[in-house]
C-alpha cells in the first residue's frame, strides 16, 4: 500500500474511532442505569452492554461494507432512558428480557411489513417527542440534585462538562465521564476498596425470557416507538442530508436480528445511529463521499473493541460514589431533552396534547403494572382526538 493510500485511509478510520468513542462514552451510563432499573443485576447489566456493543459493531461493519455507505448503528439511548424511568415490572428481569425480544420482533416486522413503519410515522411527532421529553426529565435533574447530595463528587463532573461544552462540544460528555472516572478512582484509593478481578472480565449472562402483559405493553411498545421515532427515522434523515439513501429494509433486518441476538444477554435494542451518524458521514470524515464507508467499518470495529471493556465500565458504575454516575447520565441527555421539548411544543395547534403527554410521562405513574410512558401516549392521543374533533 502506498503512502498516499495509507493517508487517504487514515482519515476515515480515525473518524470511525472517534464516532465509536463519542457514542459509547456519551451514553453507556444511561444504558447501565436503564437495565438496572428494570431488574438487571450488575453482572446482567454488564452483559447487556457487552452484547449491545458487539451486535451494533457487527451491524456497522455489515451495512457499511455491503452498501459502501458510512452507515452506523447504535444502541437505543432514548430507549435506555425510557427503561431508566421505568420501575421493575411484574416478572422482573426475565419479563424485561421478554420485552426486548418483542421489540426485536417488531423491528423485523417493520422490515417485512412496511405498513408498521407507516403506523409509527402516523403518531404525531409532537406527542412522540413529548413522551420522550417526559421520560428524560427526571434523569436530566440528576446533575442538579447530585450537586446537593454529593457536591465533592458531582461538581467537578459538571464543571468539566461545562468547560468542554464551551471549548469542544463533541467531547463534553466523554470529558465528564473521564472526570467521573477520576472521582471514582480517588474514592476507591481513599477507602482502600478491593476490586475483584472477576468483575473486570467481560462475560455473557443469558436469561430465559418470560412474557407478561405489563412488560409488553409497558416496556416493549414504548421502547419500540421511541427507537423508531427517535433513532431510526432521524437516522435515515441524517444520512440523506449527506447524500446517502440508506436501504430501509436491509437496515431494519440487520438491526432487528442484532436486537434479537443481544436480548437474551440483556441488550434492549440496537438501531440506526442518529446524532453520531454525522460524525462518520460528513465531509470531515472523508472529503470523497465514496470512501466514507471506511468510517462506518472503523466505527463497528471500534465498538466491538470497546465492548471488551464493558465489564470495566460496569465496575466503575458499581464503585462510583453516590450521585456521580446519574449526573453523567443526566448530562448526556441534556441535548436530547432540549430537542424533544422544542419539537413537542413547536406547533401551537399540537401544544396542549403534547403538554399532557409530557406531564403524564414525567409523573412516572404506573397503572395496572404498565409504565407511565404508555399511558402518556394514550393520554396525549386522547386529548388530541377530543381537541381536533370536528364540530357538526
Amino acid at each position: 500500500m502506498t503512502d498516499v493510500a495509507r493517508t487517504s485511509l487514515s482519515r476515515p478510520i480515525t473518524a470511525g474511532v472517534v464516532t465509536a468513542l463519542v457514542g459509547f462514552t456519551s451514553s453507556f451510563a444511561v444504558v447501565l442505569t436503564g437495565l438496572d432499573k428494570v431488574g438487571a443485576t450488575p453482572a446482567q447489566a454488564a452483559s447487556g452492554l457487552l452484547a449491545l456493543s458487539i451486535t451494533m459493531g457487527v451491524a456497522c461493519v455489515v451495512l457499511a461494507w455491503r452498501y459502501r455507505m458510512p452507515i452506523t448503528a447504535a444502541w437505543s439511548t432514548p430507549g435506555a432512558a425510557l427503561l431508566a424511568a421505568t420501575s421493575a415490572v411484574e416478572g422482573g428481569w426475565p419479563a424485561a428480557v421478554g420485552a426486548f425480544l418483542v421489540v426485536a420482533a417488531l423491528i423485523l416486522l417493520t422490515a417485512l411489513v412496511p405498513r408498521i413503519g407507516a403506523l409509527i410515522a402516523a403518531i404525531p411527532p409532537s406527542i412522540a417527542q413529548a413522551m420522550l421529553a417526559g421520560v428524560l426529565l427526571p434523569l436530566c435533574l440528576a446533575p442538579i440534585t447530585g450537586i446537593v447530595a454529593n457536591p465533592w463528587g458531582v461538581v467537578p463532573v459538571v464543571i468539566t462538562w461545562l468547560l468542554f461544552a464551551r471549548l469542544a462540544p463533541r467531547w463534553a460528555v466523554p470529558a465528564a465521564f473521564v472526570a467521573a472516572t477520576i472521582v471514582v478512582v480517588i474514592g476507591v484509593a481513599s477507602t482502600g476498596t478491593d476490586v475483584d478481578p472477576a468483575l473486570l472480565m467481560p462475560t455473557f449472562v443469558f436469561t430465559a425470557p418470560t412474557f407478561t402483559v405489563g412488560s409488553i405493553v409497558g416496556i416493549a411498545l414504548p421502547l419500540f416507538i421511541v427507537t423508531m421515532a427517535s433513532q431510526n427515522v432521524p437516522g435515515i434523515a441524517v444520512m440523506r442530508s449527506f447524500g446517502y439513501e440508506v436501504p430501509w429494509r436491509p437496515a431494519m433486518l440487520v438491526t432487528g436480528i442484532g436486537s434479537a441476538l443481544s436480548a437474551p444477554a440483556g441488550g434492549h435494542a440496537i438501531n440506526l445511529a442518529a446524532i453520531s451518524a454525522a460524525l462518520a458521514a460528513s465531509p470531515d470524515a472523508e472529503p470523497d463521499p465514496k470512501r466514507r464507508w471506511v468510517a462506518g467499518v472503523s466505527t463497528g470495529v471500534s465498538y466491538i473493541v470497546l465492548g471488551g471493556f464493558s465489564a470495566v465500565f460496569a465496575a466503575l458504575v458499581l464503585l462510583a460514589p453516590a450521585a456521580v454516575i446519574p449526573a453523567v447520565a443526566g448530562l448526556a441527555l441534556f441535548a436530547a431533552f432540549g430537542a424533544s421539548v422544542q419539537q413537542a411544543i413547536d406547533d401551537p395547534g399540537e401544544r396542549m396534547p403534547a403538554v399532557v403527554t409530557f406531564l403524564v410521562a414525567a409523573s412516572g405513574v404506573a397503572l395496572l403494572g404498565i409504565s407511565a410512558a404508555f399511558w402518556a401516549l394514550v393520554a396525549g392521543l386522547l386529548v388530541r382526538g377530543v381537541l381536533h374533533l370536528r364540530r357538526p
